[in-house]
């Protein structure tokens, strides 16, 4: 695969096959009549090429070479560490390869070969979301929000809502009926993203249709996650969660002032719902005066997973098995807040994590609309990754905009929605009331620690830092490391998420942004270490660039070092026996303990996103290099001055654009 080819797949930000069950038939009852363009407003589009067509023949995850990763995971200590540090982790990796480590990579290597319909990271990662003890929310849940409608009077809530749940709709049954355009990464789309060549590729077999998209230049993606979109929930369980789909179940949820509604959006033939039908039920519930209930359940599902699990079995013995059932199954979970949107910040904290009574942080996804029709997805993240989520978005922002199903004009159908709508009541004792407490009080102790700060840096963007040869995901990330200089005066561990998404099954791999050539070039910049001149200044900047380059090709074309170094830790883990001295080094300790966490999106239905810091000293660090600009969003807890370190970030991009553009660094 030519390497290259890969490098944008890296912009997206944290199995079984994907069903294609059909909803099912008819069972009884009368059928109701469409049209011909009401049966094509079904669907988004009719793709010639299959969904899934090419799954089967998707090259598969490779394992690293041993040397390799130790090579890489080497190099990415180097700035953490001072020389002795360094001596001590390079023999105990050095040992590691040669001995224990060796071993383990073959069975790695072995067992990867017993699992062919699967990629090796899958499992563990799986595990690794799964078997969390910690909330879901800020550790987990990310958020991403849609740009607004272009066309103001369709930003209405009630509309907005409508629009997006029909779109959202549409967007189930094509997938489910195997006609979504399949994921593909198109590096020559001329030649690729062309109705001749789709109806070309069509009739390839499966088994060898990748190889065909590759002829020309098109990387299909895995898209298994896919069918965890909807009717999915992540159920809380002692020791490891489990995921829940049910793709029989045809109802919507909707929280609003932490009550809880379900109605049916697909009728018994598998079709979507009349718009209008769907307005008025929407119509009716934002028109209910019902308060806050006194315990508001969404609560238990910010609590740490175990105690969570303990109280839902108790609800559960306690009469709640049907209500649960439905708020599990549902497509999806609509979440209507009563408020507008004030600013950036006050946008990040809401579609983070809200006031704790109107998500239900569980679901695979909150679809959620301010007041002002500000809207944006939350993300549960064992299941799935952004490649899949901002796929849905871009899909579901396009449509709702450009084929709304209905207008400010549109009146609600005259329909009884007081018996369609159905309001959830769940039955709680002492126990429940006192456990839903608590989980408000650490809901509210937590978020309260938590800043979250937005900032757009207006000098410039892709396009400038383009013309002067550089990248512009190193150039941000070259910023980052100046900035927590600066800031803090040491260069820390650092993470990137990068799809893996080019290969069956694969999940995400870890760039490591830190690295000796940003190390350095901080120093020359922030500490003014030595008198460089600025053509040295500028020579640095390249080399950070060429270097964050390579890092990002090797992770999206899963020659990183993180994900083959965790598989062989769970391998070891498994026996039984004390953890490899490799594995027990501080440096290990240290570099796994992400103080920056940092990851970008691109897209055009995609205002911004976010999500918290990884470890409690930490920075989350969402960003995006647009056009002509680039915006951050940073999240802390009360250890980091997150406004400091947002002006640090500016001013180390001003620094940047200063050098690049031949002007006195200040």
């Amino acid at each position: 695969m030519a390497t290259g080819a890969l490098l944008a797949l890296s912009s997206a930000p944290h199995f079984r096959g994907a069903s294609l069950a059909r909803l099912p038939p008819l069972l009884l009852g009368p059928r109701r009549s469409y049209s011909r363009d009401e049966a094509l407003s079904q669907y988004l589009h009719r793709s010639p090429v299959p969904t899934m067509h090419y799954q089967r023949s998707l090259p598969r995850l490779p394992v690293p070479k041993l040397e390799d990763t130790i090579r890489r995971y080497l190099n990415a200590q180097k700035p953490l560490l001072d020389n002795d540090q360094f001596r001590k982790t390079e023999e105990l990796a050095t040992n590691f390869g040669k001995g224990i480590g060796r071993e383990l990579h073959e069975q790695l290597v072995s067992q990867d070969k017993q699992n062919k319909h699967t990629s090796y990271i899958s499992g563990p990662w799986f595990d690794m979301y799964l078997r969390a003890r910690e909330s879901v929310v800020l550790n987990y849940n990310p958020f991403m929000v849609f740009n607004a409608d272009s066309k103001v009077d369709y930003n209405n809530q009630l509309i907005r809502a409508t629009n997006m749940t029909v779109s959202a709709l549409r967007f189930l049954k094509t997938l489910r009926a195997n006609i979504l355009e399949p994921e593909v990464f198109h590096l020559n789309p001329a030649k690729s993203d062309t109705q001749t060549f789709k109806k070309f590729i069509r009739f390839v077999p499966s088994s060898l249709s990748w190889y065909g998209a590759y002829m020309v230049n098109a990387y299909p993606l895995d898209m298994s996650q896919y069918f965890r979109l909807f009717n999915s929930t992540r159920l809380p369980k002692i020791n490891r969660d489990e995921l829940f789909t049910d793709e029989s179940e045809r109802h919507l949820l909707v929280i609003r002032n932490g009550n809880f509604y379900i109605f049916d959006v697909i009728d018994i033939d598998g079709n979507i719902m009349k718009p209008s039908e769907i307005q008025a039920h929407l119509k009716f519930i934002l028109s209910e005066n019902s308060p806050v209930p006194a315990f508001p359940l969404a609560y238990l599902t910010s609590e740490n997973r175990d105690t969570w699990a303990r109280l839902r079995q108790e609800l559960l013995d306690n009469g709640n098995k049907e209500a649960l059932r439905k708020v599990d199954s549902a497509i999806f979970c609509l979440c209507l807040d009563d408020f507008p949107i004030k600013d950036f910040n006050h946008l990040s904290h809401t579609m983070l994590h809200g006031d704790g009574t109107n998500r239900w942080y569980d679901k695979s996804f909150n679809l959620i609309l301010a007041k002002d029709g500000t809207a944006a997805i939350n993300f549960e993240h064992s299941w799935g990754d952004g490649v899949a989520v901002l796929r849905f978005q871009n899909e579901v922002f396009k449509d709702s905009t450009q084929s709304p199903a209905i207008t400010p004009q549109s009146q609600p159908a005259a329909v009884d929605s007081a018996s369609s709508v159905q309001k959830l009541n769940f039955k709680l004792n002492d126990s429940l009331k006192e456990g839903i407490t608590k989980a408000k009080q650490k809901f509210d102790a937590t978020v309260k620690t938590l800043t979250v700060e937005a900032h757009q840096f207006e000098r410039g963007g892709k396009d400038l830092l383009k013309k002067h040869k550089v990248s512009p995901d190193a150039v941000a990330q070259l910023a980052f490391q100046m900035a927590f200089l600066q800031q803090y005066g040491q260069t820390v561990a650092t993470y990137e998420s990068c799809s893996t998404a080019a290969f069956k099954h694969g999940r995400t791999e870890t760039i490591r942004p830190a690295s000796i050539y940003t190390k350095a070039c901080s120093e020359a910049i922030v500490r003014k270490s030595s008198k460089h001149s600025a053509a040295e200044l500028r020579q640095m900047i390249a080399e950070c660039s060429k270097y964050h380059n390579q890092l990002t090709k090797e992770a999206a074309m899963g020659q990183g070092f993180d994900r083959h170094l965790y598989g062989l830790r769970c391998l070891a883990e498994s026996t039984g026996s004390p953890l490899p001295d490799f594995y027990q080094d501080q440096a290990y300790a240290q570099i796994n303990y992400n103080i920056l966490s940092t990851s970008t999106l691109s897209s055009s239905a995609v205002s911004m996103g976010g999500f918290g810091p990884v470890v409690p000293d930490g920075f989350g660090v969402a960003y995006g290099v647009h056009d002509s600009w680039i915006g951050c969003n940073v999240s802390g807890y009360l250890a980091r001055n997150v406004q400091e370190f947002v002006q640090c970030v500016h001013k180390s991009l001003n620094d940047i654009f200063n050098v690049l553009e031949g002007e006195q660094v200040n």
